[in-house]
């Protein structure tokens, strides 16, 4: 049980977390390019991701793994985003520092959705096991 929640529950609910992250990412990047942000947007994007990392700690594991760095490093560019944003008002370099950490952060989500959907998919499995029916080869 994780905060009340069976495994797989914690983890559909994290996974949905993440996808709303993602997408009001992208929806944030695009007001991004266009010169139109969205103050609400921006809000559920750096709270969803905020979430995303944080609850990717709450799974058990006995090590660090890959995924905590990635979550460590994405709670680091989402600190400057929101001391940029609503702190120093994007004033100065402030501006750049947002956009770039801000870029960083939804990178990293969609990283760890892709890596993450390449480790469930049965045919990317196969990829990375040898076959019982073949030998592996060993390098001469």
């Amino acid at each position: 049980m994780i905060l009340g929640m069976s495994i797989e529950t914690f983890t559909q609910v994290h996974v949905i977390i993440s996808l709303i992250g993602i997408v009001t990412g992208l929806v944030v990047l695009r007001g991004m390019l266009s010169n139109r942000d969205s103050a609400a947007w921006t809000a559920i994007f750096l709270g969803t991701t905020v979430l995303t990392s944080v609850t990717g700690f709450f799974f058990p594991r006995d090590h660090i793994l890959p995924s905590h760095v990635l979550g460590v490093i994405s709670l680091a560019a989402l600190a400057v985003a929101l001391v940029a944003l609503y702190v120093q008002r994007m004033r100065g370099r402030w501006r750049g520092l947002y956009v770039g950490s801000a870029v960083l952060a939804l990178y990293l989500n969609v990283f760890v959705l892709v890596a993450q959907s390449f480790m469930r998919c049965r045919s990317s499995a196969a990829l990375r096991r040898p076959s019982p029916s073949r030998p592996s080869r060993s390098p001469s």
